[in-house]
């Protein structure tokens, strides 16, 4: 913790976050702890906060006009007025964001164009997908008929639980659900048609959804390398696991190592560590058309 956030009540600890009480708002501050099979490595990934942050930062406005966002700012003079002492050269500038707070609605709100990860698997077992339906003769990266919302728990310890439609309006209610889902397909369109224009396949992307004066508000991070699933359209082939620029390449090493997936992770190598920066980076700059040295906190 910096000295300016000596003064914050701290909420919570995150993998990846930590949030603190600025008044009636939250500030989150993304650092560049890098999660994988819920274990939080050792090794930081060095401006993995500020391109999550960023690309937040980016898609809030893209989708300005589809959804509300807890977003206010991450501008450090704005948020200096809310917290004395943060300013441009504090080295949170960049990573942090002041946003509203929000009744979090308990559903990892996610939706699926492309058969990976998890589902894959129970696909393969099963030929469902979140226990739903699914089309028969599907490989793994192959295109879904239309993009498919899949939601699961949000768990507190351990993992969280890929679940059915069906389960999800036992768990918040029908109307809410239908709602979630109905919200999570418009910006998960808006975002896969800016990602193509970048070359890019959305294969997948989790949103974080809650109520903010009883309206579906979007909140979190939005569709980064850690939430989702970044993929070069020209280097997609059927039944094999593409090239990533998200954490994918990152946990396919680390799935190769002798390690059971309980702390203490491995040591990660320099090389790997630097190797994934370098696709966080090459993520927001190829979606968003922008240098990471124009975002704040870019080193002078």
């Amino acid at each position: 913790m910096t000295a300016v956030l000596e003064g914050l009540e701290h909420l919570h600890r995150g993998k990846v976050r930590d949030l603190y009480a600025v008044g009636d708002d939250l500030l989150l501050v993304a650092s560049d702890r890098l999660s994988a099979f819920d274990v939080v490595m050792d090794e930081p990934i060095p401006d993995k906060g500020r391109v999550l942050t960023a690309m937040t930062s980016f898609w809030c406005d893209e989708l300005a006009g589809v959804v509300p966002t807890a977003l206010i700012t991450c501008a450090p003079e704005q948020i200096g007025r809310a917290i004395p002492g943060f300013h441009a050269a504090s080295p949170l500038a960049g990573r942090t964001m002041l946003a509203r707070r929000a009744e979090m609605i308990p559903l990892e709100c996610i939706v699926r164009a492309r058969l990976a990860g998890s589902p894959y698997e129970e696909y393969r077992a099963n030929g469902t997908i979140h226990s739903m339906p699914a089309p028969r003769g599907l490989e793994l990266a192959d295109p879904l008929p239309e993009p498919m919302f899949t939601p699961s728990t949000k768990a507190a310890v351990g993992h969280d639980q890929n679940i059915s439609f069906d389960a999800a309006c036992e768990l918040v209610g029908a109307g809410l659900a239908r709602q979630v889902r109905d919200v999570c397909l418009r910006i998960f369109d808006v975002a896969q048609r800016r990602v193509r224009e970048a070359g890019l396949v959305l294969a997948d992307t989790k949103f974080e959804l809650g109520l903010i004066d009883g309206e579906v508000t979007l909140c979190d991070e939005v569709v980064t390398p850690d939430s989702s699933r970044l993929w070069p359209a020209d280097s997609i082939v059927r039944g094999e696991s593409p090239p990533a620029f998200d954490k994918q390449p990152f946990r396919d090493w680390l799935a190769a190592q002798p390690w059971d997936r309980t702390p203490p992770p491995p040591t990660v190598p320099r090389d790997v560590v630097m190797a994934t920066s370098r696709r966080y980076v090459a993520a927001y700059e190829g979606v968003t058309g922008r240098s990471l040295d124009d975002w704040y906190g870019a080193p002078s």
